[in-house]
């Protein structure tokens, strides 16, 4: 069956009626719990329903939202979270943004493949719109800049040449359908077969909704080629709007580096990479003081003419590297050593040293105490730590393990 958004893609509102509602759940597509709804059939639809790799529409019946369109069979079902009554008249209202943006990718995709196979042979095998920018998978293992930028010169030219875009049917059977460009049709596929023509460029068999002038455009950016499957190329473009949309985010970004890097755009780059050598020097420092300081507190701590059998220390900078050279330096035979780095209040590390026997019995219990996970081996049992807030119940853990180790003491 060919719908009305199928047959006038431009239109935005439309009466028809209902056939038919019942109870149903729709999975959210990024997970969760399903959502509890009902499953509306409709005469006749201006929102389209998901396929030939455009998603589905959005829009209102009435007053109700529709949260999801897909296609059974001859029919469009509308998912929509009230019921609706069978037989009654109901007014079509469509999300026109998002199937202006959805007509300039797929049309942008057509003319895309069909210059890009014209111009070097590349065959099209399968394409994504998707939410920030579209893919095109290309049969062929190596596309070059050089022909990135022919290919998008070559079709900013098709749009300035305001080539028209049309839509017609043929029956199933018209020996016609042989010769026009297709990735096949769907196993349940009924009714005619839609065939969208570029004007002297492309004609291609096609469900989706598309743009009636390649001016509709406006213009395509290709933003490059990623590696894709085997032997296969990923071409990444926009078109249309989001290409607008695309320049005004850069533009944006523009003005805060200038604004936060003291000059032009030009100089953004040159100036980011002093930054970070500059980083990379700060942070090698600070390693190195971190290092002079974690000695400096072990040798303090053997220093004292009866050291303790219990080490306790929790600072907010370190790492695991600062940990283990005060471990290193303590020795670990004969002082039962528990170490934290982070902040006080939330998440960090840890690190539990000592005898081998007394580490590993108490290292599960402290990582549990602190709602962290952690390993160890030949007495040092170290991880991150959820609850730092808890470090004081660890110590009162580990002063009861030795008083009890030690009863005399």
């Amino acid at each position: 069956m060919v719908f009305q958004c199928q047959r006038d893609s431009w239109a935005r509102q439309f009466t028809t009626r209902v056939v038919s509602c019942r109870a149903a759940e729709l999975r959210p597509e990024g997970g969760g719990e399903p959502v509890r709804g009902f499953q509306v059939v409709l005469e006749d639809t201006i929102l389209f329903p998901e396929g030939g790799g455009q998603p589905d529409d959005r829009g209102l019946i009435g007053d109700v939202p529709v949260l999801r369109v897909t296609r059974r069979g001859p029919e469009a079902v509308h998912f929509v979270p009230a019921a609706l009554e069978p037989g009654a008249e109901v007014l079509l209202s469509l999300d026109w943004e998002r199937r202006f943006d959805h007509m300039q990718q797929h049309s942008g995709q057509h003319l895309i493949s069909a210059i890009a196979e014209q111009m070097f042979g590349f065959k099209t095998t399968s394409w994504e719109l998707g939410r920030q920018r579209s893919v095109i998978e290309l049969d062929t293992p190596l596309v070059t800049a050089e022909q990135v930028e022919a290919l998008e010169k070559s079709v900013n030219e098709k749009i300035r040449d305001r080539v028209p875009v049309t839509v017609r049917e043929l029956a199933a059977d018209d020996p016609e359908i042989e010769t026009v460009r297709s990735r096949g049709l769907p196993d349940d596929h009924v009714g005619p077969v839609r065939v969208v023509d570029i004007k002297g460029i492309d004609s291609n068999l096609c469900c989706g909704t598309h743009v009636s002038n390649l001016s509709d455009l406006q213009v395509i950016k290709l933003l490059g080629v990623e590696k894709g499957k085997k032997n296969k190329t990923n071409l990444v473009f926009l078109a249309g709007n989001r290409v607008l949309k695309s320049i005004e985010q850069s533009h944006s970004t523009e003005k805060a580096l200038t604004s936060l890097l003291k000059n032009g755009p030009g100089e953004h780059v040159e100036a980011v990479k002093r930054l970070q050598s500059s980083v990379k020097l700060l942070q090698k420092n600070n390693l190195n003081l971190l290092r002079d300081i974690a000695v400096l507190i072990a040798r303090d701590f053997k220093s004292k003419p009866a050291p303790k059998q219990l080490f306790v220390l929790h600072r907010k900078e370190g790492d695991s590297e600062f940990m283990n050279i005060i471990a290193n330096e303590i020795g670990t035979e004969e002082t039962l050593l528990f170490l934290t780095v982070g902040d006080e209040k939330e998440a960090g590390l840890f690190l539990l040293a000592g005898p081998v026997e007394a580490v590993e019995n108490l290292g599960p219990r402290v990582a549990e105490l602190l709602g962290g996970k952690g390993a160890g081996k030949r007495g040092r049992f170290q991880g991150k730590a959820a609850k730092m807030s808890r470090r004081g119940e660890v110590q009162a853990l580990l002063q009861e393990f030795i008083s009890h180790q030690n009863p005399g003491a």
